[in-house]
């Protein structure tokens, strides 16, 4: 092997939780090096996950508006064509352009990127086994150890991904034709997200559910808006429905998926079936087992304490490998906290302000309580919503569907939760996410100018709305 190089950390995975933590302490002053086993830095996000599927639901979204809606403002396109190979070329650019910038961003803070795989052996060592054939192993040693591997697509028996016609989230971003028939196993945010791409495209798209409804952690008023507007849309949606198994058959390699729904069994049959019913922490060939550290053997989560560390001091872990919703963001703020606490300062995560965004037409964001979850804690409350048909600059733009909820409490005022669906959604919910880092109370919201006209105006009414009912809580 070759000599031993010491770092003060030594970061293991480049994507959104690891590169920022590495730059964050560079800047701290801390010597460290970043292992990534791909290619390219980026990590899951970047190279197969939020930005390609972001760029293809952009694309896609701007074929539909010139197909269904350009008319209505008086543009004529005249006969319109899908050029996919562009559109793919068009996303792979995005990634690549991205993706460069996050080495530029590491090299440009001396952190020293290594290509390999990553195995811990010690509390403070890790060998890297480059991917190319010839390399010897590096050994690296540092004081501390963050491990930011994220996480891979969940595997269901019976429905084993073929990487063609029964795939990952991964396979269903690189089709090379739009598939007449589109079977997604799977009612969350990566299956409706991927499932609008294809649908504008002219896929016929069928969601399987195995649960009540589709988006579960939503806020009800707020999922059950967003199920009317995707079936309105053309998805076929059948909650409450199990898949029992699948088969690629014949020479035209359908895939036949069997389901039950209350009792009742039937086949369906599609071109393609993406399965997205969740993802696992990933941490596979890490040698977690042999440095000590525990992981939860339910969920595959290493757990960690209030500040990241794992059961080895020594070690700490970030991201999709610890418990929490599998946001990039989420995993970029416990990076930045891990490598603050290991350079003797107070970093922390507040994880009631971590909001979500599913990036369907329209958006939808939520950050803090849902309605359900004020009700199963006896917390009381007071809500304000409003819809984006009573806001001029939505009507502008003819995207009236949808409102924003905001959630109060009934005696404090404090905001608890705000929940949105509409155009706009994902900018629209910083202010709310802000409001609630800092306490705000729904009257500090409504006494705020917004500029108009906008949709956050939206927001500043459903604040007003609630100001009513919390008069007559009291």
């Amino acid at each position: 092997m070759a000599a031993e190089e010491k770092y003060d950390l030594i970061i293991v995975g480049a994507g959104p939780g690891g590169y920022v933590a590495a730059v964050r302490a560079a800047r701290l002053g801390l010597k460290t090096a970043c292992i990534e086993k791909e290619s390219r830095p980026g990590g899951v996000c970047l190279n197969v996950g939020c930005i390609p599927s972001k760029a293809l639901l952009d694309s896609s979204e701007l074929f539909h508006l010139a197909r269904d809606a350009f008319a209505e403002h008086g543009i004529k396109t005249g006969k319109l064509e899908l050029d996919l190979p562009a559109m793919m070329a068009r996303k792979e650019k995005v990634v690549s352009d991205l993706t460069d910038n996050v080495r530029k961003l590491l090299d440009g803070h001396q952190v020293a990127l290594i290509h390999g795989a990553a195995r811990l052996q010690g509390i403070h060592e890790v060998v890297v086994t480059p991917q190319a054939k010839g390399e010897k192993p590096r050994v690296l040693k540092a004081d501390k150890i963050l491990l930011a591997t994220g996480s891979t697509p969940t595997r269901v028996p019976g429905l084993e991904f073929d990487g063609t016609q029964i795939v990952s989230s991964t396979e269903a971003l690189g089709f090379d034709a739009v598939p007449k028939r589109l079977g997604i196993v799977g009612g969350g945010y990566i299956g409706l997200e991927l499932g609008s791409v294809w649908r504008r495209l002219g896929a016929e798209v069928t969601v399987i559910e195995m649960l009540p409804k589709i988006a579960g952690l939503l806020d009800g008023q707020v999922g059950r808006q967003l199920d009317r507007i995707l079936r309105r849309q053309g998805f076929e949606i059948r909650t409450g429905t199990r898949v029992t198994g699948a088969e690629v058959k014949g020479k035209n390699k359908a895939v036949h998926v069997g389901v039950e729904t209350d009792g009742r069994q039937e086949s369906l049959q599609f071109d393609r079936l993406l399965v997205a019913v969740g993802r696992r922490p990933l941490t596979q060939g890490l040698g977690l087992e042999e440095t000590g550290i525990e992981v939860d053997e339910k969920t595959g989560h290493v757990k960690v304490d209030a500040v990241l560390r794992t059961s080895v001091p020594s070690i700490y872990a970030i991201g999709d490998l610890v418990p929490g919703p599998m946001l990039a963001h989420k995993a970029s703020a416990e990076g930045i906290a891990a490598v603050e606490h290991m350079a003797g300062r107070a970093g922390e995560v507040n994880y009631d302000t971590i909001p979500a965004v599913i990036y369907t037409a329209p958006e939808v964001a939520t950050v803090g309580l849902t309605e359900e979850q004020c009700k199963a804690r006896g917390i009381p409350y007071c809500v304000g919503s409003y819809p984006f048909s009573g806001a001029g600059r939505a009507r502008c733009m003819g995207q009236t569907e949808g409102f924003v909820k905001l959630i109060a409490h009934a005696k404090t005022d404090r905001i608890l939760g705000v929940h949105i669906i509409g155009a706009r959604a994902a900018d629209m919910i910083a202010e709310c996410v802000l409001a609630m880092e800092f306490a705000a109370c729904s009257e500090d919201l409504a006494r705020t100018v917004h500029g108009h006209p906008t949709f956050a105006e939206a927001l500043q009414e459903a604040a007003m709305a609630v100001r009513q009912c919390a008069i007559h809580a009291s």
